[in-house]
């Protein structure tokens, strides 16, 4: 049986002077490379020595370190050093793979896991030449006489192998070599595993990152948007942005961005919980402010059940810890009105078709997390086919710059709101992002659309249970003008009879009815009443309660949300693809 090798990229620590690959399986990994002897306690390289370093990686796994008779152990040549130009020693090229066998030299030191010393001489030759006659040839020709054999062992785990080889010097390797190549074996095996469990911490983060983000707009006509979400470079750690883009009732659309504080998995799982949130708040159709009123207390319950599981005393935390910052807008298609709010993050940007770009005046609120402190609205008329600009402070900052200067840079990359959004997010991004990146930075253009009065029909209707019937007719013509097919107007038939009867018999005028034709058929009854309506199963002799179970099973979903005058009913219906 042959043990394989993988090859991930990391580096060897500094005091080593070469590079090294960590294998992918996070079992054992090998390397090669350099030259150094002692002397009065410090390491220089000589003249008169040569060492090779290899790491060798198990297939079995890291809690392997004792392998069956008749193995082959399999290396991966990493890097290497020698006292000599051009390391001449070597006979395989970095990055290629050797074997020796289970039973030679090398693999007993990997099995006892210390270091070891060899002399080299005619018996033993045969040892270290076992499948390579290269190896045998340059064994002899350098005149190498001594090794040292040191695994790389870190918290139980056998990570790699050094090979160290002596040639120009006299003596073998003694104790002192030993004692010394100990203590660099053990600190070097610790910052290889320390970079192996970072970069393994590291690929979790932003694989959750990544599925957690959305990976597509959903389908929707109130805007078109394009993102981005660049994170930060490797050193500074997985951050906490993001953003997301949630249809609404109503033909209308939620546009969020926020950012969580911290680095790593911690803050990359805060994100998912935060997202999770939103959508669920978005789904009640919250305004913006209440929103983030609401989100704050999540953040602090998230706070208090943190310190909890941290062992330590949520009263003895400080009081107004910040967790993240966010903004919350909501784009009303029909109407063109921007509603929006702000918890602690930096303002949007709105580019109109002629060419002006602007700050918009959203009241700064307080981060989410500090609890008590109010959030406030603010509402704008945008006209069609302005591109709004969502952004974290990651792009706007980027290498330390003044948020001024970043906000300069951003007017001009949205100069031409009639660019396509994919084009404007790269000269964004080009424009306002420097490597390394220190921080996570998030991105979300929207083009506004509007629905003209061509796609949207409205009537007042009296509170007379009469009027249901003229409801209908009102509501299939208006299907008739628009084209739909019979399938259609008779589902609506009976979702507005349903919804106005009850709004009729459980609201209080006026009463509206609204139809939009989107991507789907939406139909809206509004009434003057605050009661919400609630699904139940209606028993067999029960007279009512089957009405809005009806609208349930005929429609792709319904739902209510209270309004300044009372609350609207709606109801969604999918269209057949044309």
């Amino acid at each position: 049986m042959t043990r394989s090798v993988c090859d991930p990229p990391a580096l060897l620590p500094g005091h080593l002077g070469a590079r090294a690959a960590v294998p992918s399986h996070g079992c054992e990994g090998v390397t090669e490379g350099a030259s150094w002897e002692h002397s009065r306690g410090r390491v220089r390289t000589s003249p008169t020595s040569s060492s090779w370093i290899c790491w060798t990686a198990h297939s079995r796994g890291a809690d392997t370190d004792e392998a069956p008779p008749g193995d082959i152990l399999v290396f991966n040549r990493a890097a290497q050093r020698s006292v000599l130009a051009g390391c001449p020693e070597t006979v395989v090229p970095l990055g290629r793979t050797h074997t020796y066998p289970v039973d030679s030299p090398v693999g007993c030191a990997l099995a006892v896991g210390r270091v070891t010393r060899h002399r080299i001489d005619a018996d033993t030759l045969h040892w270290w030449a076992a499948g390579s006659p290269e190896r045998a040839r340059s064994i002899e020709t350098h005149g190498m006489h001594s090794m040292m054999l040191a695994p790389l062992r870190a918290r139980g785990v056998t990570l790699g192998l050094a090979i160290l080889a002596r040639h120009r010097a006299v003596d073998p390797f003694d104790q002192d070599d030993v004692n010394l190549v100990e203590e660099l074996a053990a600190r070097a095996a610790l910052c290889v595993d320390n970079s192996r469990r970072y970069t393994r911490e590291r690929a979790i983060a932003l694989a959750l990152r990544r599925s957690l983000l959305p990976r597509r707009a959903p389908r929707q006509a109130a805007v078109e948007v394009a993102s981005r979400y660049l994170p930060a470079h490797a050193r500074a750690g997985i951050g906490g942005d993001w953003f997301d883009v949630i249809p609404l009732s109503g033909a209308r659309v939620a546009l969020v961005v926020g950012d969580v504080v911290g680095h790593g998995i911690r803050a990359s799982a805060t994100m998912g919980r935060l997202r999770t949130a939103v959508r669920t708040l978005a789904d009640v159709d919250l305004a913006p402010d209440e929103l983030l009123t609401q989100l704050d207390d999540f953040v602090l319950r998230m706070d208090r059940e943190d310190s909890v599981d941290d062992g330590t005393d949520p009263a003895a935390e400080e009081v107004g810890e910040v967790g993240a910052t966010c903004l919350y807008a909501v784009y009303d298609p029909v109407s063109s009105r921007c509603s929006m709010a702000r918890a602690g993050h930096p303002p949007p940007l709105l580019a109109t078709p002629d060419g002006k770009v602007g700050l918009l005046d959203v009241p700064a609120g307080p981060p989410l997390g500090l609890g008590g402190l109010p959030f406030e609205v603010a509402e704008f008329d945008l006209p069609e086919s302005s591109v709004l600009a969502l952004c974290t402070d990651g792009l706007i900052e980027a290498g330390g710059r003044d948020p001024d200067a970043g906000y300069a840079l951003l007017r001009d990359a949205l100069a031409v709101p009639s660019r396509p959004l994919e084009e404007t997010c790269k000269t964004v991004v080009r424009s306002l992002l420097t490597d390394p990146r220190t921080d996570d930075a998030a991105l979300l253009l929207a083009r506004t659309r509007t629905l003209g009065p061509d796609r949207v029909a409205t009537w007042d209707l009296p509170a007379d249970p009469a009027v249901v019937a003229r409801a209908r007719e009102l509501a299939c013509a208006q299907l008739f003008a628009w084209n739909l097919d019979a399938d259609v107007a008779f589902t609506t038939e009976l979702v507005v009879s349903e919804l106005v009867t009850n709004a009729i018999r459980y609201g209080g005028p006026p009463v509206r009815l609204r139809l939009i034709h989107d991507t789907s058929l939406i139909c809206e009854v509004s009434d003057a009443g605050s009661a919400a309506p609630h699904l139940r199963r209606a028993r067999v002799f029960d007279e009512g309660g089957r009405g809005l179970m009806i609208v349930a099973q005929l429609t792709e979903r319904w739902g209510s949300r209270h309004t300044g005058t009372g609350k609207t009913i709606w109801a969604e219906q999918l269209l057949p693809a044309t």
